[in-house]
This record gives C-alpha cells, sequence and structure tokens, in this order.
C-alpha cells in the first residue's frame, strides 16, 4: 500500500507503539504541525525518518535519510505564543521511504507500508529475548516493566518494546527496524544485549547510557 504522507525527519529511530515528545520550532515543521491540526484527529499522521546524514535543523539540514521509519501519530499538542509546539506522538507501523518532495511548506513523502511478520520461531525467540534483557536489566539495577509473550501473535509489539526501552546507538535501532520479522529482530537484539552485558562485566563502570526513558505504547 502507497501512500503520500508529511515527513519529519530525526536524529533518533521512532519504533510501532513507542510514544515520543517532541519540541518544534523551525518552520517546515512548524507547518506540518498547523498541517496536521486541521485533519480529524484519526487522520493526523506523519512519517519519521532517522538522519542518515546532516542535521534537524540549520541552513543545510538534512543531506539524507533512512528509507525504512515509521508512520506517527500526533497524540498530544502544546502551543506556545511564538509559533512553537511541544507535541507527544505515537509510532504506528513501519514504511518505507520511496521518495521525497521538498517544494512545498513541509516536505512530503511517497511511502509504502511494511508487512510485520512473526517469522520462524517467534515464541523461542522472544523466550530468549526476555531472558537476556532481564540479565540486561539486572546487571543495570534497573527495574522496567515489559509485555509477555505468552499468545500467539504478541512477538511483534513484543520485539519493538524491547527493542525501544534499550539504550542503543541510532545505527543500532535503525537496524532493529529493519529487521525484516519479528523473530529476526528479536535474535539481533539478544545478540546486542550478549555483547553489552560482555562489554560490561569487562569494564564494571558500562554502559553509561540508562535504559531509554522513552514510553511505549500497544496503541
Amino acid at each position: 500500500m502507497h501512500a503520500a504522507l508529511p515527513m519529519f525527519p530525526l536524529g533518533a529511530v521512532l519504533f510501532p507503539g513507542m510514544q515520543l515528545p517532541l519540541h518544534v520550532f523551525e518552520d517546515r515543521y512548524r507547518s506540518l504541525v498547523q498541517h496536521l491540526l486541521q485533519l480529524p484527529e484519526q487522520r493526523r499522521n506523519f512519517g519519521i525518518v532517522a538522519i542518515r546524514e546532516g542535521y534537524e535543523v540549520g541552513s543545510h539540514g538534512m543531506q539524507s535519510a533512512h528509507r525504512v521509519g515509521c508512520e506517527a501519530r500526533l497524540a498530544a499538542v502544546r502551543s506556545h505564543s511564538d509559533g512553537r509546539y511541544d507535541i507527544g506522538v505515537i509510532g504506528r507501523r513501519r514504511l518505507r521511504l520511496l521518495e521525497m518532495d521538498t517544494s512545498g511548506p513541509y516536505l512530503l513523502g511517497q511511502v509504502e507500508y511494511l508487512d510485520e511478520p512473526e517469522g520462524p520461531g517467534p515464541a523461542l525467540a522472544a523466550e530468549r529475548a526476555l531472558e537476556v534483557f532481564a540479565a540486561y536489566r539486572a546487571a543495570l539495577g534497573q527495574a522496567r516493566d515489559v509485555p509477555d509473550s505468552d499468545h500467539p501473535g504478541q512477538a511483534v509489539p513484543l520485539s519493538y518494546s524491547l527493542a525501544g526501552v534499550v539504550a542503543l546507538t541510532l545505527r543500532e535501532r535503525q537496524e532493529l527496524l529493519e529487521c525484516e520479522s519479528a523473530s529476526a529482530r528479536l535474535a539481533l537484539l539478544s545478540s546486542m544485549l550478549v555483547d553489552e552485558l560482555a562489554a560490561m562485566r569487562a569494564v564494571p563502570s558500562l554502559p553509561a547510557t540508562e535504559l531509554s526513558r522513552t514510553a511505549w505504547s500497544p496503541n
């Protein structure tokens, strides 16, 4: 399924189900928010893609973006008297950016939405990922609730909820987003966490980062 979607390149990766706060101050993205506010709430969707080269703001701005991103829904808005916005968004579904039109008041992308197969052995992949995540969480001395995976069909949201709360680099998050199935995503995340645990044992002061403070929502 193809669609035209306003686009918001970011120096971050958004996963389906993930909640993300954004501060909007650049003219192009103010125009995007103003456009969304004219639509019914259930249609206030736009695309977020991670920036590959360049910056979110400034005269030069983004030079290139990753092609796989996430559709977001505008869920909360607070406007300021000077035209800035504080907004809250929720990731909805993965997309692939096919082309970008930069001629309008805001970026407009032609996108296709991506399927979400579980892949082979989703229950085993989920069990392994939860086991490694529990060890990682214990090593950090932190507690964080995560969805269980007792029922068939939950590997996909579980893969995103775990990916969304672990402290990872943008490159690692993008790799997880681009995985072709939930099983592959859970397996890759398990591998990343095993490597992180090994590094933490070798250098006890690692990691310097905490679990991501970004929330996750099943809606």
